[in-house]
């Protein structure tokens, strides 16, 4: 257990004004350490100082800033095991998740924005046959990336060290600082990415951490007036709500919320290929990814033996303690959450939706845990199939053909990412080009974390990773001047 953690705020670890608040390890329900409650004045004195070391930050050079990086991932790898052991009491995540997807991409990320990219870009010579002063003339011209300021980063409970990373290495990296502002069940870990960022040099400011329960700290840090962008991963719901408020003063957003991801299985595909990828939502975070291919819509020719697989496949999953090394599928967050998603599997039985495997609580003695839920013979007009259940739960809709298919897929308030699984690799591009969604893997779950990421409709605003989170997080600025 650890002791009460403090804020860091300006370079300084304070005491928080609203006390502390327990921790709880999801897969034991013991509290695991006390996380700071900040007040609101706590988190405008964050913004406020992460405005006054904006001016310096944002002047020194990228390479400047790129050493800072690339020794914040080299004092994390240093530190691996005990960071991978405390994401895993704060998430629940099993042991291999904790250690490469949930800190190892958290180092990577570091890694990644440690690589210094070009800021300015020449555009050719335009000839004007008469400008504002009446005279024709060559002009030249120069895009140059600037940091936007101030960057609210609110970050989502599934990774507490991929996600910040995420947000808080790109940010850095074009200049701006920021006010990490992370999710109140796991908020410790990234106070270790914060004491990272301190030794590896990152001056008074440019970094600055602000817990608590209460929806009045992540609302203080979206209002600040001192704050120019927010960068919010989480639901759409909420999305919606900070992007009223930045909206009123013009404030940048990035957004990846939600998500409903379909999964276009054509009959002539490979049955175990599909059922592996689309069996992640069971395995990967307990179903806890927006990214997670929940909602199958197989062709009637594989509709029978797409289900039958992943019944067996979710039968054969370990549910249980993920510090054990077979363990497969971990606890989901906390009580509340497994109410939440042990409602929607009975709202698909009221639906009526056919409980394939799960839809009982496991029989563990104590945990959150969700056994692994199949939903047959659904419609997609059914909640389970519209709304995001954020667990182990899919649901399989049958469809006749192409048309239908793509009819069902685009059928949706989400468009974050969806899948196509066919034997006709160009039919699977043709039918991945008219998906309304801001990725499509084809006969894959897998990702190229250069590719951009981000959603269509209410999965989320604008696009990050790789290059394009550099430019997610900057302002592109026009020179001009006479040839």
């Amino acid at each position: 257990m650890t002791d009460g953690q403090r804020l860091f705020v300006g370079g300084r670890w304070v005491e928080p004004d609203g006390g502390h608040y327990a921790v709880v390890d999801p897969a034991t329900e013991e509290t695991i350490g006390w996380a700071p409650e900040a007040s609101r004045d706590q988190v405008h004195a964050a913004c406020a100082a992460a405005r006054e070391a904006f001016g310096p930050w944002s002047r020194t050079s990228p390479e400047e800033r790129a050493a800072v990086l690339g020794r914040t991932a080299d004092i994390i790898a240093s530190r691996f095991a005990p960071y991978a052991e405390l994401a895993q009491a704060e998430t629940g995540a099993t042991t291999g998740t904790a250690r490469a997807m949930q800190v190892g991409v958290g180092v990577a990320r570091f890694r990644r924005y440690a690589r210094v990219e070009p800021a300015e870009w020449a555009i050719p010579p335009q000839i004007n046959e008469a400008g504002p002063m009446g005279r024709a003339g060559v002009m030249g011209a120069l895009a140059v990336r600037q940091p936007v300021g101030v960057v609210t980063c609110i970050t989502s409970y599934n990774n507490p060290w991929a996600n910040p990373a995420g947000k808080i290495a790109p940010a850095l990296a074009m200049g701006n600082t920021v006010v990490v502002k992370p999710a109140p069940q796991d908020p410790l870990s990234v106070y270790r990415m914060a004491e990272a960022l301190e030794a590896a040099g990152a001056p008074p400011g440019v970094v600055n951490v602000v817990s608590g329960e209460s929806v009045e700290v992540g609302e203080a840090a979206v209002a600040s007036p001192g704050v120019d962008m927010v960068s919010f991963t989480g639901s759409t719901a909420v999305g919606q709500r900070i992007g009223e408020v930045c909206g009123r003063s013009m404030k940048r957003q990035l957004m990846e919320l939600g998500g409903k991801g379909a999964a276009v299985v054509f009959d002539d595909t490979d049955v175990g290929s599909a059922v592996a990828g689309i069996g992640t939502t069971f395995s990967f975070y307990s179903g806890q990814i927006c990214t997670a291919p929940t909602r199958v819509l197989a062709q009637r020719g594989v509709y029978d033996r797409l289900v039958e697989q992943l019944a067996s496949y979710a039968g054969r999953l370990k549910v249980g303690d993920p510090r054990q090394p077979d363990t497969v599928v971990g606890p989901v967050i906390s009580a509340a959450h497994r109410e939440r998603v042990e409602s929607y599997v009975e709202l698909g039985r009221k639906e009526g939706a056919v409980v394939v495997t799960g839809g009982e609580r496991p029989g563990c003695d104590r945990g959150f845990y969700v056994a692994p839920t199949l939903l047959a013979d659904c419609t997609n007009d059914m909640r389970v199939a519209r709304e995001e259940i954020f667990g182990p739960v899919v649901s399989v809709i049958p469809f006749e053909d192409e048309e239908e298919g793509v009819a069902l897929a685009n059928d949706s308030d989400y468009g974050l990412i969806d899948y196509v699984w066919s034997g006709d690799v160009a039919r699977a591009f043709r039918v991945a080009r008219r998906l309304r969604a801001g990725g499509v893997g084809v006969n894959t779950v897998g990702r190229n974390m250069e590719a951009p990421f981000g959603g269509f409709k209410k999965s989320g605003v604008g696009r990050d990773v790789g290059s394009y989170a550099l430019h997610a997080y900057g302002e592109v600025q026009a020179i001009v001047w006479p040839g």
